[in-house]
C-alpha cells in the first residue's frame, strides 16, 4: 500500500523545480496533491495526472491572506481535508550574490515577506483544519545556508534561520493537537530556477559539492524521500526537528 494513500497534501511553490518534485513524489505515494504557486502549475499537475495520480493546480500568492484562505477553501471543497502541508515557496533562484550592506531595502523586505511570512500565513490557515481532525503534518523547507552562515545572501540566510526557529516554536504550540511540524534543510540543489536564473556559477556549485561527503551535485530527487517520510504516519512521533539533506556537507 502507498505510504500516503488517501491523504491530501498542499505543496507551495510547486509549479517547477524542487517543489514540483515534492508534489510528484507525494502523489506517487498515493496523496491527492494541491500544486500551488504564483506561476502556472499546469505542467506539474499534468505530470502527476498523466502518471495516474490525483492533483489540482491553484494559483496563490502566499503573502496574500485572501489568496491563502481561498487556497485552503478550494482544497477542502475539492478533497474534504488537509493531511499535509509542504511550505516550499520562497525567493531564492532570482537572488544575486551581494554583500549585506548592498542589499536594497525593497529586496530585503520581499525576501522576508515571502520566505517567512508566507510560511506563517499558509500554516495558520491550514492548522485549524488539522486541529479539528487531530492530525496533520507540516514540513517547512529551510536551508543549510542558515547552519553554515553562507555569505553574500544575508537576507535569504536570515529568512531560513527564521524557519528553523519557527519550526521549533510552532511544533510546541500544536503538539497537543497531534500535528507534527518539522523542517528539511536541503543543501544547494540543481533546479530549474537556478539553471535558468544565471546567478549561480559552476564555481558556486563546485565549492558546495566539494564540501560534501558525497562528491556530486544534489538533484531535486535527492530531497523527496525526506519530504514523503515527514509527511507520512511513519513520522508520527517526530516534531520540532530539522533534517539536513545535503550529502554530508553539514553534519547536524
Amino acid at each position: 500500500m502507498a505510504r500516503l494513500e488517501g491523504d491530501v497534501a498542499i505543496v507551495t511553490g510547486a509549479a517547477r523545480g524542487i517543489g514540483a518534485a515534492y508534489a510528484k513524489a507525494l502523489a506517487a505515494e498515493g496523496a491527492k496533491v494541491v500544486v500551488t504557486d504564483i506561476l502556472d502549475a499546469n505542467n506539474a499537475v499534468a505530470a502527476i495526472t498523466d502518471s495516474g495520480g490525483a492533483a489540482i493546480g491553484v494559483t496563490c500568492d502566499v503573502t496574500d491572506n485572501t489568496a491563502v484562505d481561498a487556497l485552503v477553501a478550494q482544497t477542502i471543497s475539492e478533497f474534504g481535508k488537509i493531511d499535509a502541508l509542504v511550505n516550499n515557496a520562497a525567493i531564492f533562484a532570482e537572488i544575486s550574490h551581494k554583500r549585506f550592506e548592498d542589499i536594497p531595502d525593497g529586496e530585503w523586505a520581499k525576501v522576508m515577506q515571502v520566505n517567512i511570512e508566507g510560511v506563517w500565513r499558509v500554516s495558520k490557515a491550514v492548522v485549524p483544519h488539522m486541529r479539528e481532525r487531530q492530525y496533520g503534518k507540516i514540513v517547512n523547507v529551510a536551508s543549510t545556508t542558515a547552519l553554515k552562515g553562507t555569505p553574500m545572501m544575508l537576507h535569504y540566510v536570515s529568512s531560513k534561520g527564521a524557519i528553523l526557529a519557527m519550526t521549533k516554536a510552532m511544533a510546541r504550540e500544536v503538539g497537543e493537537d497531534n500535528i507534527c511540524i518539522n523542517a528539511i534543510a536541503p543543501g544547494l540543489v540543481v533546479s530549474d530556477g537556478l539553471v535558468e536564473g544565471g546567478n549561480w556559477s559552476d564555481e558556486w556549485f563546485d565549492n558546495n559539492t566539494n564540501s560534501r561527503a558525497f562528491k556530486r551535485r544534489a538533484m531535486p530527487e535527492d530531497m523527496v524521500g525526506t519530504i514523503v517520510f515527514l509527511s507520512s504516519q511513519e513520522a508520527n512521533f517526530i516534531t520540532g526537528q530539522t533534517m539536513v539533506v545535503d550529502g554530508g556537507s553539514v553534519p547536524h
